[in-house]
């Protein structure tokens, strides 16, 4: 296993990995790329047998995988992805089918994604360029079916049935050493994407066949190992191709294929760039026009009405300030968090007014020509606030999903499946990680008698308790349930609808999926770090409204700091986010989520003598659990050092 900063799901790979040895004697490497999420500790602490290859930088799949090839002993090698779980007896099946099956070079599974579905690219044929061709316009998705525009991912063929196929999934890759020996490990000029296709191609060419196994299936939740960005996968995987092609391919089918893959790469990048503007611009830009056009139109009225005649401001000015206030006050309703799911119109009216306070601010320090009416300020921001409201109602009616007005960021009704000692540990984890739930209920895989207030019925009844309760999430404790039962289980429901998630035991995430775009979605007890989005969002929040309001206050502040004119400078230097008020000082912390230099850290609040030791654990309980009260109390802590 090749790991790189995906740790939790490490973790549940490896509990399900060792469950599955149970009967085979095995030796499992893991080889880590560089990570800084505690990868390496992880290992260290709980899974000792565990031979680990530690990379002092991220040397790609390829290289990863061969230096534990290199070392391996055994008869064969499975290459596997850390974001995957298998079932209890995956490998006993697929060694089994190995052994009698005497031409079988390699061999491939059938794959689900985190909601149960199959992953077409568990069996896939070779890219040639009639198959490229198919696949990127389209034709393989009209005509799954057919035996000539099916071929990418072999749609035509039967996903529960075992067949020869071209390229397996360097997800799941099981291989003999004898053929690795005479065909050559790993292509080490591919860093990711292709090394799995080129192997798999110089199987065949080795004389042996490549097999798709429908006997066991495991769950892979595609993409988290990589966090794929749209537009860079696709450069990042046709490039592959492109490699693929002309080491492969003749001339003139490299050539060929070469621009089939530039065509794909422009393709896909325009119809990702314009489907993101679609999903993260457009609804903002439809605020921006409305509320500028509104501010003209309450410029009219005002000048009509209290100015007695029209055109009493000047145009130049009005043209160059009006899109300006339009902007800030849309850049202070997204730092209030206004554009966040659900919808809050408390933070959307916050956001307008602190965006008022800071134009009025910037306005008062203004030449007289350029100050030409705070009536319309004030007006203004009761209408873009007025606009604000209005649109999210309307788009609330018409049940756009992004704009739901109310309820909770997770209206989750779960339910916890496995034994009582594990629903309540599980029911803990999701207290502490704060996750809120309108519900969630206790499925028990035993048979003896519970009493448990929380208890809504047996895993068999499991069905109906989904329809009753309107569960939409499930938690599977990996502890008492197999891989098995519980891919069995995703499979059988995977029409309810419902997401699934699973609770490696004595771990402190839960890991799931939501949607092959999302990759992956886990609770945490650091689910609050500072890293996230919303916490970037409120500390950048914070600093804005502390410097605004010291910039108001200037002259008394002032007075109070042993630095006067570097508190001054940096008053700017945080307004304009050069630098944090609260962070890891001016060092860079590669081992923490990445913040802006500051001006105070958490060590500021430190009492007593500090050391290295002191320091890097207040940092570490900084950003592992963010809170902005914890900034506010290092501020006033502090309120003599904020010119340093």
């Amino acid at each position: 296993m090749v790991n790189y900063n995906v740790k939790h799901f490490l973790e549940q790979c490896l509990f399900s990995v060792f469950k599955a040895l149970k009967n085979i004697e095995a030796e499992v490497f893991v080889v880590d790329n560089n990570s800084v999420d505690g990868s390496v500790t992880l290992l260290q602490e709980k899974f000792p047998n565990v031979k680990l290859i530690r990379n002092k930088n991220n040397v790609g799949f390829s290289v990863a995988n061969n230096q534990a090839i290199k070392e391996s002993q055994g008869k064969y090698v499975l290459l596997l992805n850390p974001d995957t779980v298998v079932q209890e007896d995956t490998f006993e099946k697929t060694l089994a089918f190995m052994e009698k099956t005497p031409d079988a070079g390699g061999l491939g599974i059938k794959m689900l994604d985190g909601k149960g579905t199959f992953l077409p690219e568990s069996k896939r044929g070779l890219p040639v360029p009639a198959v490229a061709f198919y696949k990127i316009f389209g034709l393989a998705k009209l005509f799954p079916n057919s035996k000539k525009f099916g071929q990418y991912h072999l749609t035509y063929l039967n996903k529960n049935e075992n067949h020869s196929v071209d390229v397996l999934s360097g997800a799941f890759m099981l291989i003999r050493k004898e053929v690795l020996k005479k065909v050559g490990l790993l292509d080490e000029t591919f860093f990711m994407y292709g090394e799995d296709i080129d192997l798999s191609y110089r199987i065949t060419q080795g004389g042996y066949k490549n097999y798709y196994f429908a006997e066991s299936s495991i769950i892979h939740y595609k993409g988290e190992s990589t966090k794929k960005s749209s537009v860079n996968y696709v450069i990042v995987f046709y490039k592959a191709m492109a490699i693929f092609a002309k080491k492969h391919f003749s001339q003139s089918n490299a050539r060929l294929f070469n621009t089939l893959i530039h065509l794909a790469i422009y393709l896909r990048a325009t119809l990702a760039i314009t489907t993101r503007f679609a999903k993260q611009l457009f609804f903002p830009a439809i605020d921006f026009l409305l509320i500028l056009l509104g501010l003209y139109l309450c410029k009219d009225i005002y000048e009509t009405r209290f100015k007695l005649y029209p055109n009493f401001y000047s145009a130049e000015i009005i043209n160059l300030f009006f899109p300006i206030y339009a902007l800030v006050w849309m850049i202070f309703t997204y730092l209030s968090g206004g554009y966040d799911t659900p919808t809050s119109l408390r933070r959307i009216a916050r956001g307008v007014l602190t965006g008022t306070a800071f134009i009025l601010i910037v306005y008062s320090l203004l030449p007289e020509y350029y100050r030409f009416s705070r009536a319309l300020i004030l007006i203004g921001s009761f209408y873009a606030l007025l606009t604000y409201i209005i649109t999210r109602v309307i788009y609330h009616f018409f049940k756009i999903k992004q704009f739901k007005l109310g309820g909770h960021r997770t209206n989750a009704r779960i339910a916890i499946i496995g034994s009582e000692p594990e629903f309540n540990r599980v029911n803990g984890l999701l207290k502490e990680t704060n996750i809120q739930s309108e519900f969630i209920g206790f499925i028990s895989n035993e048979n003896n008698g519970v009493k448990n207030e929380a208890y809504i019925g047996h895993l068999q009844q499991i069905d109906e308790a989904i329809d009753i309760h309107n569960i939409n999430e499930i938690i599977f404790c990996a502890r008492d349930i197999s891989s098995r039962d519980i891919i069995d289980k995703m499979i059988s429901l995977v029409t309810k609808g419902v997401e699934f998630k699973i609770a490696p035991p004595e771990s402190l995430s839960i890991i799931g999926s939501n949607s092959i775009d999302t990759a992956g979605d886990l609770y945490v007890i650091d689910v609050n770090n500072v890293g996230r989005p919303e916490n970037r969002r409120n500390k950048r929040f914070l600093d804005i409204l502390v410097s605004l309001f010291l910039l108001l206050f200037i002259w008394l502040f002032v007075w109070f700091q042993k630095n006067k004119s570097g508190f001054i400078t940096n008053v700017f230097k945080v307004l304009f986010g050069f630098y944090s008020w609260v962070g890891y000082g001016k060092s860079i912390r590669k081992d923490l989520p990445s913040l802006r230099p500051s001006i105070l850290t958490p060590a500021d609040s430190l009492k007593g003598a500090t050391n290295d030791d002191r320091i890097n654990k207040a940092f570490l309980n900084y950003s592992k659990d963010y809170r902005v009260e914890n900034d506010l109390r290092i501020l006033l802590q502090n309120h003599k050092e904020l010119g340093r």
